[in-house]
């Protein structure tokens, strides 16, 4: 199944990051490093304040083409994908991301809830699928994963 859609001539690299005061803390367990790939900004903006509490640090970018060259920079502990963008769509980003690490955790942030996408998304290596509509849910997981001390 081919998930590819045309890209774009306009790609945004966002970092951002958080808490200034929890700087020197970005080593301990409770700090994680995130990568969110989504191409509409203003969702972008509602995940990374939900988020915002369990990152110490947060980068992003809009497009699924540009996510592997950002995801070998900045090695995050969890990627966070849109399946639908420009470029290139979240499920091939996600399997090329897999490709080249293994050990990637990747979820899955999408307003599509079709089982066959699902499906795509798990064999493409994602360990988790959330419904934009559900966004605490992510919320949850990633603070479940910090208080563990970065086990799923």
């Amino acid at each position: 199944m081919d998930h590819s859609i045309p890209s774009s001539p306009l790609l945004v690299q966002i970092r951002v990051v958080l808490n200034p005061t929890r700087l020197s803390a970005l080593s301990s367990p409770g700090a994680m490093k995130l990568l969110i790939v989504e191409d509409n900004a203003g969702v972008r903006r509602v995940i990374r304040n939900l988020v915002a509490n369990v990152a110490g640090e947060i980068c992003e970018c809009a497009d699924g083409a540009e996510v592997l060259e950002l995801y070998n920079l900045e090695r995050p502990d969890f990627v966070l994908m849109d399946i639908q963008m420009e470029g290139m769509d979240g499920i091939a980003a996600t399997r090329q991301i897999k490709a080249t690490d293994p050990t990637a955790r990747v979820i899955i942030v999408t307003d599509y809830n079709q089982p066959d996408l699902r499906e795509a998304a798990g064999q493409a290596g994602a360990c988790g699928y959330v419904l934009k509509e559900n966004l605490l849910e992510l919320a949850h997981l990633l603070e479940e994963f910090s208080e563990r001390g970065g086990s799923l």
